[in-house]
């Protein structure tokens, strides 16, 4: 079947952000079946495309994927209104490149919660089945967050979401509290497929070698790294605030490794060296997936960290923290919920309680003191990573649950629009 593949902020292993797309587009193909790729100029895939070419649309393929990116800019440092212009556009774009393109199924993944426009809208026109993911519950998140705060956009981003959903064939959903959210809205649950992040096991290997590079701070030290973005959902003062309290303690032999970009990274940067963590601290800019493949594995230990919401502790599926436990790194994560859970019951990393700077340092301490324990529980993270969560096996699933979504359209025969297209 010929699948077109809504994703706003796509990119690939040269870019420096998520490649889920990306690579369950490729086990599509690995599948037999053809992928259209619509996406938006995303800042964090090299290129970019359209953007870079000076064209609207530029087409082009990688890696047996064909692209078509819309020069719609869009990076994570942009403020809300700029960010809701970005939406709109490429929605609307999205809107007329999809029929034109007349696939068999039509899949789009959020954020932003706009991509299920388009998609919704092909689908009915063309009589196609539609497959909607969910990375985040929106718009309850940016509502917990406070950044969506206006009654008539809330009663428009809650009616649309319903829409949505109510156009959806099948939904993926990347967490059990996502899953459990979509329920609520009234969707069947049979038709929900879970399938969160994964981790890829040949990129990131575990290695024994240490890092050398001043980047990233001194070989000898403890090093703890995030990657990702740098934004108001990161809730990253809290490491700073954990930094605070060792340096208060005179603690020695740390370092707090930021590696990304973000709306509130100038912030957090001009507080660390206001508050004089220097010693404690290292800010890296993004770097590509391959890059990062090579840095993770030679350092001590992964932080999830996140703002302290009740939406975050089952509602998110970041992509970094499967990147740790493939690279066999323990993990300390701030929040509670169903990565907590895991971390705890197969003990490859420490959970401690949000908001607790005491606590945070505690933690980051016994860590710094206990190496083999942390190389234990970096073994078990990988183990964990093999056991759950390996990207060929959810891959796998993800290629299933929309070839299911085809063959059970109620009233499409399987041959009708396939004929000719390798189903």
């Amino acid at each position: 079947m010929h699948v077109a593949y809504i994703h706003q902020h796509f990119a690939t292993p040269r870019g420096t952000t998520g490649t889920r797309s990306y690579e369950m587009g490729r086990r599509l193909v690995a599948a037999g079946h053809r992928v259209t790729i619509v996406c938006g100029a995303y800042a964090y895939e090299p290129g970019g495309g359209a953007a870079s070419s000076g064209d609207r649309i530029a087409e082009y393929e990688v890696d047996g994927l064909h692209v078509i990116r819309v020069a719609e800019p869009y990076a994570n440092e942009m403020g809300f209104m700029r960010r809701i212009k970005a939406f709109a556009g490429f929605a609307r774009a999205a809107g007329r490149i999809v029929p034109e393109l007349d696939p068999d199924l039509i899949f789009a993944t959020s954020t932003p919660l706009t991509v299920g426009i388009p998609g919704m809208k092909a689908a009915r026109r063309l009589g196609a089945p539609f497959v909607f993911e969910v990375r985040d519950l929106w718009p309850e998140i940016p509502i917990a967050l406070g950044v969506l705060r206006n009654p008539v956009l809330i009663w428009y981003a809650r009616r649309l979401e319903g829409r949505i959903y109510r156009a959806a064939d099948w939904i993926i959903a990347l967490s059990p509290g996502i899953r459990d959210g979509i329920v609520r809205r009234g969707f069947p649950p049979e038709r929900i497929a879970l399938i969160p992040n994964s981790c890829d096991l040949d990129l990131f290997r575990p290695s024994e070698e240490r890092l050398d590079d001043p980047r990233f701070g001194k070989p000898d030290e403890f090093r703890l790294v995030f990657t990702g973005a740098h934004g108001l959902a990161n809730g990253l003062d809290a490491v700073l605030d954990a930094a605070n309290e060792l340096r208060r303690r005179g603690e020695h032999g740390v370092r707090f490794v930021f590696i990304g970009s973000g709306s509130r990274r100038a912030a957090l940067i001009a507080r660390s060296q206001r508050e004089g963590l220097g010693d404690l601290v290292s800010w890296v800019d993004p770097i590509p997936k391959a890059e990062l493949a090579h840095v993770l594995p030679r350092v001590d230990c992964g932080m999830q960290i996140l703002k302290n919401v009740s939406a975050f502790y089952d509602g998110t599926s970041p992509n970094k923290f499967f990147d740790y436990l493939a690279s066999g790194l323990p993990v300390l994560i701030n929040y509670p919920g169903w990565l907590a859970g895991l971390i705890t019951e197969r003990r490859c990393g420490v959970a401690v309680p949000p908001d607790d700077p005491a606590a945070f340092a505690d933690a980051v301490v016994w860590m710094r003191d206990h190496r083999e324990e942390c190389r234990q529980m970096g073994r078990r993270a990988r183990e964990l990573a093999q056991d759950r969560f390996s990207r060929d096996r959810l891959g796998w699933e993800f290629v299933r649950t929309l070839e299911r979504a085809y063959e059970t359209r109620p009233g499409r025969p399987l041959s009708t629009r396939a004929a000719g297209r390798g189903v």
